[in-house]
């Protein structure tokens, strides 16, 4: 397999665990655990956890693929 369809690959699983994860959040209510008023902040929060968390969903599916393929 050569280096280009490696990162086809990872890039497309890093931008479905974007975007799947964003859905996922939709639901949570994070204004409750910041002050009144402080709006920018809880989306820049939010913003930023949902890039952790897809990486972490993201990362995961990428070395289950890795470790799969090699046994």
């Amino acid at each position: 397999m050569n280096v280009v369809n490696i990162m086809n690959y990872k890039m497309i699983v890093y931008i479905l665990s974007v975007l799947f994860t964003s859905f996922g959040m939709v639901s949570v209510d994070l204004n409750r655990f910041f002050k009144q008023g402080k709006v920018v902040e809880a989306n820049i929060f939010a913003v930023l956890l949902i890039l952790a968390v897809s990486e972490l969903v993201a990362s995961f599916i990428i070395n289950f693929l890795e470790v799969s393929r090699i046994l």
